[in-house]
């Protein structure tokens, strides 16, 4: 067994050791540094999530590029970028987020990892080549203030959830993580956290709200990511969570 894992590291390390890069900048500003990245930059300004991505994390983002993104549908990219699709697309966004810094080496071993949105990313090592569910890792530790950037060739898109739990688990669950990440000095990835758990909520609940905290969570979620101090984004969302705790 021992001997596996030796031989799964060496091809890991041979894969991912002329791939490294370093920047003093953040994930969004090295994203938005390359042209490659265009698509992906446009979608996270559309979701909202440009502030949260340059927070403090530090954050795993695995970064499809242009070409990634024009595998899918045709008409898919512009259809998630129109304002009432947002929810959908901040779920595909923060599934390409992990919390922390995951660098190449850690993948040795690793058969799975839990994304942002809170569903988890299969991981294995095929000839070679890592594998993210059906997307394949083609450059990896772009290194940056506030985590790293892993580069992938194709959108990886979360599974659907079929409501098994009710929205007040939804909510427990989301402030049982994002509690301590916030109490632990990372109010980015708090928000992102409660974020994710409001985007599920109006995603797969929004039939079972009624119409007023419906439209006051959506209000109140739309407002929060409008702020730029991540400790006011993450009170904004957990009192918004807390309120339909309570209504709910």
């Amino acid at each position: 067994m021992f001997a596996h894992y030796a031989k799964q590291a060496t091809v890991v390390a041979m894969l991912f050791f002329t791939a490294t890069t370093v920047s003093a900048k953040d994930i969004v500003d090295v994203a938005a540094g390359n042209d490659s990245f265009s698509t992906l930059v446009a979608a996270v300004k559309a979701a909202g999530l440009v502030e949260t991505l340059k927070g403090d994390g530090p954050f795993t983002v695995f970064a499809p590029t242009n070409e990634a993104f024009a595998k899918l549908p045709e008409g898919t990219v512009e259809g998630l970028l129109k304002p009432e699709n947002k929810q959908k697309l901040i779920a595909i966004l923060t599934y390409h987020v992990v919390p922390g810094k995951v660098l190449a080496k850690d993948v040795v071993g690793l058969s799975e990892a839990k994304s942002v949105e809170g569903s988890t990313i299969a991981i294995k090592v095929v000839d070679g080549q890592v594998k993210l569910n059906d997307a394949t890792v083609i450059k990896t530790d772009i290194e940056t203030s506030n985590g790293v950037i892993h580069v992938i060739d194709s959108v990886i898109l979360p599974p659907e959830k079929t409501s098994q739990v009710s929205p007040r688990h939804v909510i427990e669950n989301a402030i049982a993580q994002g509690a301590p990440q916030y109490n632990a000095g990372h109010a980015g990835r708090c928000c992102m956290t409660y974020s994710s758990a409001i985007t599920r909520l109006m995603k797969e609940y929004a039939g079972e709200m009624p119409t007023h905290v419906r439209d006051h969570l959506q209000v109140s979620f739309d407002n929060a990511n409008k702020m730029h101090c991540m400790d006011s984004r993450a009170w904004a969302l957990r009192r918004a969570l807390d309120q339909v705790y309570a209504a709910m």
